[in-house]
């Protein structure tokens, strides 16, 4: 069977990511009730201003890791502003502390990641990781789960995941597009940016997924396109296609 070259996504792909967010979230959102205990304040209305708010300081600042702790200020000095209640420094300081908890979880890997990357390493496959965040805090993450087995030196991190830097890496590291694929869970900077790009994807979506991960495929792809529902069927799915074409 002719090698692939396979990119996986890390986060939410390999590692679970999305479910420590929502804890912390949790958590802020207990604080912000208690804070401002007679506002008439819901934990929806609390939730929506904080992903609004994280959401925009992605557009522009990319995977930074202070940009979530900071939706958490930023939250809490909008409904202080329009609530008429006094912004104290030391819950701000608290607020940031909480934010950067994230962080901190014991890395756990999806099922099956093991069993699926090995199989696609035996088959004689080309993996590499391709993710979005901070380059510390990501390898980490890869160190932890033991991932650097699978990848060596072919990890690429950015804090702006998109087509752009998709092409940069596709003709910096010279790879064919007619056996490339890319395998994550977003449909904003894992699926899209490999169907421009002209490569196969692979999407596997996860359970209430973050909201700047969604989107609409707009695009007809040129290659294979599959929707699974978990990573082990990945070597199969990809040593059927090769085979029939």
């Amino acid at each position: 069977m002719r090698e692939q070259t396979i990119l996986f996504d890390l986060d939410d792909t390999l590692v679970h990511c999305n479910k420590y967010f929502d804890i912390v979230i949790d958590q802020f959102v207990d604080l912000m009730l208690t804070w401002f205990s007679g506002h008439a304040l819901t934990p929806q209305d609390i939730k929506q201003k904080q992903l609004e708010i994280d959401l925009a300081g992605v557009h522009i600042h990319g995977f930074m890791p202070d940009r979530f702790p900071k939706s958490f200020v930023e939250t809490y000095q909008w409904f202080s502003e329009n609530y008429n209640r006094p912004v104290v420094p030391q819950e701000e300081s608290w607020l940031l502390q909480l934010g950067h908890t994230v962080y901190e979880y014991t890395v756990e890997p999806y099922p099956h990641m093991n069993e699926t990357l090995e199989s696609l390493q035996q088959a004689g496959h080309r993996l590499f990781l391709y993710t979005g965040g901070d380059a510390s805090i990501q390898m980490k993450k890869v160190r932890d789960a033991g991932l650097d087995t699978y990848f060596d030196d072919r990890i690429f991190v950015t804090v702006h995941k998109t087509k752009e830097f998709m092409e940069t890496l596709l003709h910096e590291q010279r790879l064919d597009r007619r056996h490339t694929w890319m395998i994550g869970n977003s449909v904003k900077t894992d699926v899209l940016p490999a169907l421009h790009a002209g490569i196969h994807s692979i999407h596997i979506p996860v359970a209430q997924d973050w909201e700047y991960n969604t989107g609409k495929i707009d695009i007809v792809p040129k290659g294979a396109f599959y929707q699974l529902s978990s990573l082990r069927e990945v070597p199969g799915t990809i040593h059927d296609y090769v085979k029939k074409n």
